[in-house]
């Protein structure tokens, strides 16, 4: 059978809607007007013979053939890039020292590791899972190259998105029916528990501290256990684990704010190649200005 040819360009449009959530936000993205990467798509959606992508009320769906090509569009891309790499690009060599949060580490970083990895093969990445206060001192003191943290200050680094937090509990233990109510914690500098306390501070609702942990994976044992609620970043939160939203008015927990994710870059890493290749990657996968979400919602 003779089957119709994916073009680049459409993939291109395609990913790229995808990753920015929009129409609008994929055309700086690809370098062209909005109606330009909506006639890609049409084309792609022409020669699939079937849509990829849905218009609903607020937001572009996902459909399941969309779904189905979206990773091989992907492979596409990267295999391009690392032809190109390969074949125009620079030879880079030497280390990129990153640091990134555990519950950012699997949900942002994977896309950035992978894309870089086909790019730079000479590359060699060491890697620093902690929390961002953490990150952050270690970025000035020049002892990291780059880190992806959450915004201590607005001025600090260069914004890539927003990141949710919201309240998580088991559903087999409905913790969030105890009085006073208890809360499992990160350690005493974690932005995520300074805003945790400063959001119950709002209500008159009791609470008490009963576990604290400077790991995802303590705070999720803690939830797990129905030891206590939680506070935790929406990308961490594993499938089985409930976001408690729309609790009877009497247990209602009080609104968060978001967390602001950036990258930061340490003085001592500028000028180096390796490094500015990782920051441009970071920036060009992360960087949308809004959340986050692993892109559109599928079908």
């Amino acid at each position: 059978m003779n089957y119709p040819d994916f073009q680049i360009d459409w993939l291109r449009a395609f990913v790229a809607v995808v990753d920015a959530g929009s129409l609008s936000g994929a055309a700086p993205l690809v370098h062209r007007s909005q109606s330009a990467v909506s006639m890609q798509i049409k084309k792609l959606e022409t020669a699939l013979g079937r849509p990829v992508l849905l218009r609903g009320p607020r937001h572009l769906e996902v459909t399941p053939a969309g779904a189905e090509l979206l990773s091989y569009a992907r492979r596409v891309l990267d295999l391009q890039a690392e032809a190109h790499a390969a074949l125009f690009g620079p030879k880079l060599a030497g280390r990129v020292r990153l640091g990134v949060p555990d519950d950012y580490a699997s949900a942002y970083l994977t896309p950035v590791l992978r894309s870089f990895a086909h790019r730079y093969q000479g590359v060699e990445i060491e890697l620093t899972c902690e929390q961002s206060t953490s990150l952050i001192p270690r970025i000035t003191r020049g002892e990291l190259d780059l880190a992806l943290v959450s915004q201590d200050k607005p001025q600090r680094g260069r914004f890539l998105f927003d990141e949710p937090l919201v309240w998580v509990g088991s559903p087999q233990f409905e913790v969030w029916r105890r009085d006073p109510l208890p809360i499992a914690v990160y350690e005493s500098t974690s932005m995520a528990r300074q805003a945790t306390l400063a959001a119950l501070g709002t209500r008159r609702r009791g609470y008490h501290l009963v576990y604290h942990s400077p790991s995802l994976a303590g705070q999720l044992a803690a939830v797990e256990s129905g030891l206590a609620v939680a506070v935790l970043t929406r990308c961490s939160v594993p499938a089985h684990l409930q976001i408690l939203q729309n609790l009877p008015a009497e247990f209602e927990l009080p609104p968060l704010d978001a967390m602001h994710v950036a990258v930061l870059r340490s003085k001592v890493s500028q000028r180096q190649p390796a490094v500015d290749a990782m920051y441009e990657q970071v920036v060009r996968t992360l960087g949308r200005g809004a959340h986050v979400d692993g892109g559109l919602r599928q079908r």
